[in-house]
């Protein structure tokens, strides 16, 4: 598993704007801003993914996450958890999925 940042310490937390967060190692497109949505965390959180975030799913993932990568260069981006639904109101909830992002792993 790769490290974590700390929560609110990057300024991709609040990042608003139109457009794309993307790997930091590779620039590939990874997230769509319109999938983000504040789960309180700490952490840039988002509802679904683009076709290069790649999952490391498990049989244990509904209790811990599965690692999410780059799927182009391999650089740790964070965790995808199955808590959506805990998040009403938001593109997760929809999704039933929540990538929990380190804004250290992506750039916008």
């Amino acid at each position: 598993n790769g490290g974590t940042e700390p929560p609110n310490s990057s300024p991709l937390v609040k990042e608003k704007r139109p457009g794309e967060f993307r790997c930091a190692g590779c620039g590939v497109p990874l997230f769509a801003s319109s999938a983000k949505f504040d789960s309180g965390t700490g952490w840039p959180s988002f509802a679904t993914q683009l076709p290069a975030v790649a999952v490391e799913s498990s049989a244990l993932e509904f209790l811990a996450g599965a690692e999410i990568r780059c799927g182009r260069c391999g650089g740790h981006l964070g965790d995808r958890f199955l808590d959506g639904a805990l998040f009403p109101g938001t593109p997760a909830a929809l999704s039933g999925q929540r990538y929990c992002v380190d804004g250290s792993a992506t750039v916008f």
